[in-house]
C-alpha cells in the first residue's frame, strides 16, 4: 500500500507538471477566445512549424459573412507588416477517435523561414461594420524548424518524460524516508543523461542546425536547464554513494530540477537574427 501511494503521488506531480509545461511553453499553440457580432470563438493560433511543411494559420469560421486580414512581419526586422485577406478553405480536422472531417476555415499562409526563424502575426476579424483585433498589442510570434526524424524525437521525448518520473519519486523516497533514494537517483541520472545530453543535442542540430547552444559556447536555456540539473543529480548520486541515508543532496536536486521545468519549455532557445543571419541563444 506504501509504495501504492508514493507511485500514485509521483505520477500526479508528474503529470501535473508536463500539463504546466504544455500550457506554458513558447511553441505550443497560442488560446485566443473573442465574441464577434455576439458569437464566441475559439483558436489556437500556431507558434512553431516545420520547415517543408506550409505555415497555415487556419480559423475555424463556419459563418460565410465573417471576413478576415492577417499582418505578418518577420520578428524583429524593422519592415512594413504585410497584410493578407485570408481565403475560406474547406480542410480536414483530423479525429483522434473516429474518422477525420471536412470544416470551413478562413486560412492564410506565413512565408517559410530558415530554422529558427521567426515570423509574428496578429489578425482582424470583420463582420458587417464590427471588427475584432486578435494579437494586435502583443503579436503572435511563429519559430520555424528543421524535421527531426521520429526515431530520434520520440525516444528524447520518452527519456525526458521518464527523467521528471523518477527523479520526482527519487524526492518523494526522500522526503517519506524509503530506502531506494539512490536506486531512483540513479535511474534518474541515466535517462536524464541519455534523454538530455545525448539525445537532446541530436534534436536540437536537427531543428536548428547545432549540437549544443548552451553553456560554454552559447546562453540556450533548454540546453543549460538541462545541464544544470545533470549536475545537481550527479552530486546528489555520489553523496549517496558514500551516505545512502542523505537527505539533504536529494532534495536540493529535486528542487532545483522543479524549478528549471517551472521556465517553459523552449524559453530562451534559438532564434534567427534575420539581418545579420546568425542564429543567437538565451533570448526571451
Amino acid at each position: 500500500m506504501r509504495k501504492v501511494l508514493l507511485w500514485t503521488l509521483t505520477i500526479v506531480i508528474t503529470v501535473s507538471t508536463m500539463i504546466y509545461q504544455k500550457m506554458t511553453g513558447p511553441t505550443y499553440p497560442k488560446k485566443v477566445n473573442i465574441e464577434l457580432a455576439g458569437v464566441n470563438y475559439d483558436f489556437n493560433l500556431l507558434r512553431t512549424n516545420e520547415i517543408g511543411s506550409p505555415c497555415d494559420i487556419n480559423l475555424p469560421i463556419e459563418d460565410k459573412s465573417v471576413e478576415a486580414h492577417i499582418f505578418f512581419k518577420r520578428y524583429k526586422v524593422n519592415e512594413e507588416w504585410q497584410d493578407v485577406k485570408m481565403e475560406r478553405i474547406t480542410i480536414n480536422k483530423k479525429a483522434i477517435f473516429g474518422k477525420d472531417k471536412k470544416i470551413e476555415v478562413l486560412s492564410a499562409t506565413l512565408p517559410e523561414q530558415p530554422a529558427a526563424g521567426k515570423v509574428e502575426y496578429h489578425i482582424e476579424l470583420f463582420k458587417g461594420d464590427q471588427k475584432v483585433e486578435i494579437a494586435k498589442e502583443t503579436p503572435v510570434v511563429v519559430r520555424f524548424k528543421g524535421f527531426v526524424p521520429r526515431h530520434i524525437l520520440i525516444p528524447h521525448v520518452i527519456f525526458m518524460i521518464f527523467a521528471l518520473l523518477f527523479g520526482t519519486r527519487a524526492g518523494v523516497e526522500t522526503i517519506f524516508r524509503g530506502k531506494k533514494t539512490l536506486l531512483f537517483t540513479s535511474i534518474t541520472l541515466i535517462v536524464l543523461g541519455i534523454g538530455g545530453l545525448i539525445l537532446g543535442p541530436i534534436v536540437q542540430e536537427y531543428a536548428f542546425g547545432d549540437y549544443w547552444t548552451g553553456w560554454p559556447f552559447g546562453g540556450d536555456w533548454t540546453d543549460n536547464k538541462t545541464l544544470f540539473a545533470f549536475i545537481f543529480w550527479l552530486i546528489a548520486f555520489f553523496v549517496l554513494r558514500k551516505k545512502p541515508q542523505n537527505r539533504l543532496w536529494p532534495i536540493i536536486a529535486l528542487l532545483v530540477f522543479y524549478t528549471i521545468y517551472l521556465i517553459p519549455h523552449s524559453t530562451g532557445g534559438s532564434e534567427l537574427n534575420a539581418e545579420t543571419g546568425q542564429v543567437e541563444t538565451g533570448i526571451k
